[in-house]
């Protein structure tokens, strides 16, 4: 027998300084039912990012912050279970911000915002979650639109074991670039050059960055997909062609930080090598995804294009899989798992 227990997870503290456990709390209502337009989503899986860090502060961000008592934002994918709206049906796949729940349900104003997934699936649903979702796009678009690839350039990569980085890299091979990713592990530095086929991989925790970046971008660089900020920027800067382009796609070494940071030391040469830095959010290009979808689908069945993930089993354990996304334990995408796929 279905249980009539909706499970969520809400924000009760904002966090300062790492996330804890102790800024969820977990709720029990009623699995709600639909009313005339709306449906019902039973949530199967729950993508992890750390743009939760942003949406759980009250620091100006692209979207409103979730409030204390509301249910965790996430993007998820599911299933539709009851349908009172004419345009869907019971077992449509769907994804969207549906939360930290078991079941979501939809009302007239958001149905804007749910995507259905195209059926037959020709790829794992898992794929819907780590390339054919924002995580895809926000790879393909920071990357093809501001990066502009050419073959020949240096492409340099951080967090590139990461969901979005490891996406990056490959696209940028795709487009005869040579690739170097920086990552936080011999593990991950591995995976990268023997499973990804970047040309060159550095560990930041051990490597000394600089002389490090030197010898594997001999050329110099002409693209950095930026994702973490801090140190690793500014030895980036140091290195930079003439023209040089910065996708500006996150900033996750300082989502933790309470104090007042400092802007790069090496701000001068993006005056002295005219570097365009243009920061990008996914939902800028919401217009054009169904072209990333078609293009990546096909490196995907090509072989071209791949990816790893690691799903966490249970709602219940979502609170703790967060922080594997700042602790470096994870590599590829990190996704929960809430209830079984159809």
């Amino acid at each position: 027998m279905k249980s009539s227990i909706n499970r969520q997870w809400r924000l009760a503290s904002r966090p300062v300084g790492d996330i804890k456990v102790s800024d969820f709390e977990y709720r029990q209502e009623p699995i709600p039912t639909p009313k005339a337009g709306e449906i019902l989503i039973r949530n199967i899986y729950l993508s992890l990012d750390p743009t939760h860090r942003i949406w759980m502060s009250d620091r100006p961000q692209y979207m409103p912050p979730v409030e204390i008592g509301e249910v965790m934002r996430g993007l998820v994918l599911g299933i539709v279970e009851e349908s009172k709206n004419p345009n869907f049906q019971r077992g449509d796949l769907v994804s969207g911000l549906l939360g930290w729940q078991d079941y979501a349900l939809i009302t007239t104003g958001n149905l804007p915002y749910i995507t259905k997934i195209p059926q037959p699936l020709t790829v794992p649903l898992t794929a819907f979650m780590a390339v054919l979702s924002f995580i895809g796009c926000t790879a393909y678009f920071g990357l093809l639109d501001i990066g502009k690839p050419q073959a020949g350039e240096t492409l340099v990569v951080s967090a590139a074991s990461g969901a979005v980085g490891s996406l990056v890299g490959q696209i940028g091979k795709i487009k005869g670039c040579h690739v170097v990713g920086i990552t936080s592990s011999d593990e991950k530095c591995r995976y990268l050059l023997e499973e990804l086929g970047f040309d060159a991989a550095i560990n930041y925790k051990t490597a000394d960055l600089s002389p490090a970046l030197a010898a594997s971008c001999p050329n110099g660089i002409d693209i950095y997909f930026e994702n973490v900020g801090g140190e690793i920027l500014d030895a980036v800067l140091t290195q930079v062609n003439l023209n040089a382009r910065i996708p500006l796609c996150g900033l996750i070494s300082t989502y933790n930080t309470e104090e007042p940071l400092p802007g790069p030391y090496n701000f001068s040469q993006i005056l002295m090598k005219r570097v365009l830095i243009k920061g990008f959010i996914v939902t800028d290009y919401v217009s054009q995804w169904d072209l990333a979808f078609r293009e990546m689908g096909q490196w995907i069945q090509q072989g071209k294009l791949k990816y790893q993930q690691e799903i966490v089993q249970g709602l219940e354990n979502a609170p703790t899989a967060i922080l594997k996304l700042f602790n470096s334990e994870k590599m590829g995408k990190l996704i929960v798992q809430i209830s079984e796929q159809p």
